[in-house]
């Protein structure tokens, strides 16, 4: 195998990402319909439990062995790297058998101590124990592959693991509903273990495939003095720790959004279930699809966090100012045309989605978020990379104070209502992307270059004046809202590519790096003149 540049694994990560969320959607929806409201119900009682114990027994696990091994395959240390991998998949062997056990065994303390209220919930609980041991494994092999910047074995461990974990959660929610209820939601949470594993095998063949030629390395590599088990263990465990804590961080910021967000707008005069209904549709539709571009942004930062590590291993700072100026670049690129679209689209889309206009006042305020949320996942890529985990951390936790400030006095406010709690959401994703960039500015010498970023905002511009022209003919020729939405987009997508070639936005440069088609595509362009040297 060989390796990615982190343009092209990000790439990889990004489709897999896709093919996930479409597996996920068709999951969520084959469930509802089989579970109905009080089986998802039940599920999602378990659930959260099962991702907040995976926070603190693997997550932060991928990214901190991601930096030490990309750090000793940019030294040449091919040994050390292989090392690095050994003493954590026993750790974590070891971390993720405590903890399923912890949570098999303690499955019943909680519903006991009514920490969990409707005692049928056990048994979702209990059959999610083995999940975290195959996944608390699946990190170390992810971390270890990313760090040698393969993105391929994670991308499609990440594809197999979803598929199967979809197929055996509907399998056995299928076979076991005659019981009752809460047997067919334990079959769905079941599903997360067979899903795990497959993964984990996937990752598993991946390794053996390129053993030999990593051992051949090894061989012909000089002797280096090696870092001691301890000291693997330590720097794992610093690096990854503050990222755990970010995981953990982001279900905690979400109940505290559910704790205030209704109870301030029946402040404001909302009735209680009006304050339910407009809660639903900022969390439950607006956040969600503010999400979705993000996919790529998301991928840029897995991809980039090995890329700069390594880079900055070598003291080589002018490629390390030079990859983030392409990730930033790319996230710019892709997440100011969808703000754009999506907050000019923002009723039409609720519509076309949610088969409702009313979450697209949450959605058009939430669109701002898609570009801060870009921003801060590629700068929290980059801090990574050099090592600083916890400066991202620092940074989420004064950004939740100031969303929890706004959330509690503009919520409040009548004249603002469910729109604050959006701008509160927005204000997060801002303060926590300026105070990143601060740092990557302090530590890289790196700022947004404006001119770019003002080249991307002028085609979306005049991307969102095309939308606005399309949605209206077509509305009024197919009379639609559905095809009058995909058309617009479409178009729109046409315009602001077209408009950006013409301005200068996209160089000859940045065509030629996308993977398979780019040299190609860059030469036709060049041939007919509008593309950029």
């Amino acid at each position: 195998m060989s390796r990615d540049t982190f343009l092209k694994g990000a790439l990889i990560l990004t489709v897999a990402g896709i093919v996930v969320k479409l597996i996920g959607s068709v999951n969520r929806i084959l469930l509802s319909r089989l579970l109905g409201g009080e089986g998802i119900g039940l599920y999602q009682m378990a659930y959260p439990i099962y991702l907040l114990a995976l926070s603190v027994s693997s997550a932060g696990i991928p990214v901190a062995i991601s930096i030490i091994v990309a750090e000793k395959i940019a030294l040449g240390d091919y040994r050390g790297a292989s090392r690095v991998f050994r003493i954590s998949l026993v750790v974590l062997a070891a971390t993720g058998l405590l903890f399923t056990f912890l949570l098999y065994f303690g499955a019943g303390w909680l519903v006991e101590n009514h920490i969990v209220r409707d005692p049928r919930a056990y048994y979702a609980i209990a059959v999610l124990a083995p999940a975290i041991f195959f996944v608390t494994i699946l990190s170390s092999y992810r971390g270890y592959f990313q760090g040698l910047q393969m993105m391929t074995p994670t991308a499609v461990s990440q594809i197999v693991e979803q598929f199967f974990r979809v197929v055996t959660m509907i399998l056995f929610a299928y076979l076991l509903l005659p019981r009752g209820i809460e047997f067919g939601a334990a079959g769905a949470s079941f599903g997360a273990a067979p899903g795990a594993a497959a993964g984990l095998l996937v990752l598993i063949y991946f390794y053996w495939r390129g053993k030999s030629g990593f051992q051949h390395q090894m061989n012909h590599q000089p002797l280096i003095n090696q870092e001691s088990g301890v000291s693997i263990i330590t720097r794992i465990v610093r690096l990854a720790l503050p990222v755990s804590l970010a995981n953990i961080m982001l279900p905690v910021v979400s109940s505290i959004d559910l704790i205030i967000v209704p109870q301030r707008l029946e402040a404001a005069g909302f009735s209680v279930e009006h304050a339910t209904e407009l809660f639903g549709y900022l969390t439950g539709m607006a956040v969600p699809l503010v999400n979705l571009p993000t996919i790529l942004t998301a991928s840029l930062a897995a991809s980039l966090v090995p890329a700069v590590s390594e880079a900055f291993t070598l003291n080589n700072s002018q490629k390390v100012v030079q990859r983030t100026k392409t990730a930033m670049r790319i996230s710019n690129l892709i997440t100011i045309p969808a703000f754009v679209g999506m907050w000019l689209l923002a009723e039409p889309i609720s519509l076309l989605l949610y088969s409702t206009p009313n979450a697209g006042t949450s959605i058009a305020v939430m669109s701002i978020g898609v570009f801060l949320l870009g921003i801060h996942q590629v700068s929290t890529g980059v801090l990574q990379g050099l090592g600083h985990t916890a400066i991202p951390v620092v940074n989420m936790a004064i950004s939740a104070v100031v969303k929890i400030i706004m959330s509690w006095i503009l919520t409040a406010m009548p004249e603002f209502g469910i729109k604050g709690a959006a701008w509160a959401t927005n204000a997060d994703f801002g303060v926590a992307a300026i105070l990143n960039m601060y740092f990557v500015y302090r530590y890289v010498g790196f700022a947004m270059d404006i001119k770019d970023t003002l080249r991307a905002f002028f085609a979306a511009a005049v991307m969102g004046g095309a939308v606005l022209l399309t949605y209206d003919a077509a509305m009024v020729k197919l009379l639609h809202n559905s095809l009058a939405t995909l058309v617009s987009i479409v178009v729109g997508g046409a315009i602001y590519g077209a408009v950006l070639l013409l301005v200068g936005g996209v160089s000859a440069r940045d065509i030629e790096r996308i993977p398979r088609v780019g040299a190609k595509l860059a030469s036709i362009l060049r041939a007919v003149g509008i593309l950029r040297r």
